[in-house]
């Protein structure tokens, strides 16, 4: 069997972080098992669903490096629902209601008044030919529902849940098609799986009983379901579902200058055994992609673990992966320097100007001034070379009797104007003898 897993957004928004990891697992696991990735695009809300979210579902995605090997759009396929609407009606596996949203809220409020489950009470099934007139001659249309099977428990075994059984009397037959005619999401979505392929559904937990109801719409569609990954929702830092999270996308992550693999490291990891690893080769994280890893437990999403985890990718890309991003002048060696000390790529500009210039450098004391004055003396007749730093500070030990802080920072300070940074062994060879005396010479 060909693996194909899909990711199925609709196009009436922007991707979220939930949408995000679901995208990733579904891509993870179609490669790890040699298959295809399929990106679906649930554009059934005619009126709600807009092209700039299409664009930019599909920048996100390239952006995070998963790359879809086919797209689909349900707009497309609108005949394709309709000839299988049929086979269900002939079938008596469909019926059509004439209850308006408000008569429907109103049963709900009376079953969950009287301690029952608000489920539908398939009264439509009762209707007499004279009560349908009725209806229609009032200008209602009927929406169709699934009629479930009562007489069959529902049962799989869940990739990541395990055995599952759902007692179909308990579920409400499902609106499929409202009565102005679009799809809902339940039925055009197992036609889909059924005709593209699909063999592996990965999404999270809150769609469990739609799987339930599901199966039954591929049974008596004559195929056999997909089998299915339920994995746990996300949670904030605090411990509970946050609507932070629901509006956390690609575009905030980028505003906080963080990597894509720093997003797929963290995404891929959350809520499984496997500890979250500064993992910047995705393939190493496919690897060991297994559902049997994957926990019941919420999956914590922590901004600060991903600051950090963001840090540690950065720390590890190679200049091959960011030189388009650099200063046009910023070599390999210059990255190699500064690397080390970048919280995020959002910092690249401001050490590359402690090499470039201009520096701030603070005000000194008499005593620094003048040591910094000896200092300008022995740069003025040292040659240019990788032990310029190595020298300058053996010479003024040796004519000072400074050593330790009073001898390097003073002079950290005058040629970079921080007391921080790069090792000054490997970075005043970058800022150079000539800009170096510069420095010097102002700071004395």
């Amino acid at each position: 069997m060909t693996i194909k897993t899909r990711f199925a957004p609709s196009p009436t928004g922007h991707l979220h972080v939930g949408n995000i990891r679901t995208a990733l697992h579904n891509w993870m696991f179609a490669k790890k098992e040699g298959g295809t990735f399929l990106l679906r695009l649930d554009d059934t809300d005619a009126e709600r669903s807009k092209e700039e979210y299409v664009d930019a579902i599909r920048a996100d995605l390239a952006w995070l490096g998963l790359a879809a090997d086919e797209e689909q759009r349900q707009s497309a396929r609108f005949d394709r629902y309709a000839e299988h609407l049929a086979k269900l009606k002939a079938d008596s596996r469909v019926y059509p209601a004439y209850e308006t949203a408000q008569e429907l809220d109103l049963k709900r409020k009376i079953q969950l008044g009287r301690g029952k489950p608000p489920i539908y009470d398939r009264a439509a099934l009762d209707l007499t030919a004279e009560q349908v007139s009725a209806y229609e001659a009032e200008g209602r249309k009927p929406h169709w529902r699934f009629k479930l099977d009562h007489g069959t428990p529902i049962t799989w075994t869940d990739l990541i849940r395990g055995d599952q059984n759902f007692d179909p009397a308990l579920l409400s037959d499902p609106v499929i098609l409202r009565e102005d005619g679009s799809w809902l999401y339940m039925l055009p979505s197992a036609i889909d799986d059924i005709e593209m392929g699909i063999t592996h559904v990965v999404r999270g937990e809150d769609h469990v009983a739609n799987t339930a109801v599901q199966i039954q719409m591929f049974h008596a569609l004559g195929a056999q379901a997909p089998e299915f990954a339920h994995e746990a929702l996300l949670v904030g830092t605090e411990g509970k579902l946050s609507k932070r999270l629901g509006s956390l996308g690609v575009s905030s992550f980028r505003e906080k200058n963080i990597e894509p693999q720093a997003i797929v490291a963290l995404l891929a990891r959350i809520g499984t055994s496997d500890p979250v690893e500064p993992v910047a080769d995705v393939e190493q994280l496919i690897a060991t992609f297994d559902f049997a890893r994957f926990g019941r437990a919420p999956a914590r999403f922590d901004d600060e673990e991903l600051a950090q985890l963001n840090q540690k990718i950065v720390h590890l890309l190679d200049y091959e992966d960011v030189k388009d991003r650099l200063p046009e002048a910023m070599t390999a060696e210059a990255w190699a320097v500064i690397r080390p000390n970048l919280h995020d790529m959002g910092d690249v500009d401001q050490w590359w100007q402690v090499v470039t210039g201009p520096i701030s450098a603070p005000e000194f004391s008499a005593e620094d001034r003048g040591f910094l004055a000896i200092a300008r003396g022995k740069m003025e007749v040292l040659e240019a070379s990788s032990d310029l730093w190595k020298e300058l500070t053996g010479a003024l030990k040796e004519e000072t009797g400074r050593k330790g802080r009073p001898l390097f920072m003073p002079l950290r300070l005058a040629l970079t104007g921080l007391d921080h940074g790069p090792d000054m062994n490997i970075l005043l060879p970058l800022i150079g003898r000539d800009t170096a005396l510069a420095r010097l010479t102002e700071a004395s």
